[in-house]
């Protein structure tokens, strides 16, 4: 057989259901002869088990010794992502609304407790007492006129920065939140991939 080029990128995280097996179409984009790919494509990996728990890994190398048991003359070259993060589904869970509208409380009590005492500390009653003072050259208890806009704008600048009204987005520009979230998860998902890889290569030298 003569040598041919086949090309490998894995993609970075997928969802498997437990006992699934999953194959190398599942796990990466294959660029080969058609007559190539569909071969490789339906070659199976791995089996998915409930000893597997949440997250297994996937290796790259896996991957090009699976191959090189089928066309021994390929030139494999990959591109992108060594590794795959394997992400078993979890069962599905009866809906909770008595437990979602008390975890709904307590955040809403804790978030309006933490407002009311970051105002409290920064004494912003007096500031806007004194500003009322300021502009109308009169002493007020209560300058509603300056605390309902202010409250007003409180909370129409955090949905402001944060880019959310319940499940709608005002533009594609992502908010801070979700620049610390995606970095977050990079940074889970490189554990993940040391730390399954470490588990899996010990396994392996005890058996």
């Amino acid at each position: 057989m003569s040598e041919v080029s086949i090309y490998v990128r894995m993609r970075q995280k997928i969802m498997v259901n437990v006992n699934e097996v999953v194959t190398i179409g599942t796990l990466a984009n294959i660029v080969a002869p058609e007559h190539i790919k569909k071969r490789l494509v339906s070659m199976n990996i791995y089996h998915i088990t409930p000893a597997d728990n949440k997250f297994t890994v996937v290796d790259v190398m896996d991957i090009i010794t699976n191959i090189y048991k089928q066309f021994p003359e390929a030139d494999i070259q990959t591109v992108g992502p060594t590794q795959t993060i394997l992400e078993v589904k979890p069962k599905k869970r009866k809906s909770r609304p008595l437990l979602f509208l008390l975890i709904w409380l307590i955040l809403f009590i804790g978030s309006g407790l933490t407002i009311m005492n970051f105002h409290e500390d920064v004494a912003m009653g007096e500031v806007h007492q004194k500003l009322y003072s300021l502009i109308t050259g009169e002493h007020k208890g209560k300058p509603l006129i300056l605390q309902i806009p202010y409250s007003l704008g409180l909370g129409i600048g955090m949905i402001l920065f944060f880019n959310h009204i319940f499940k709608k987005k005002f533009n594609e520009e992502p908010s801070p939140l979700e620049v610390e979230m995606f970095n977050y998860q990079q940074d889970l998902d490189q554990y993940v991939i040391v730390h399954e890889y470490q588990k899996r290569q010990t396994g392996q030298s005890n058996d």
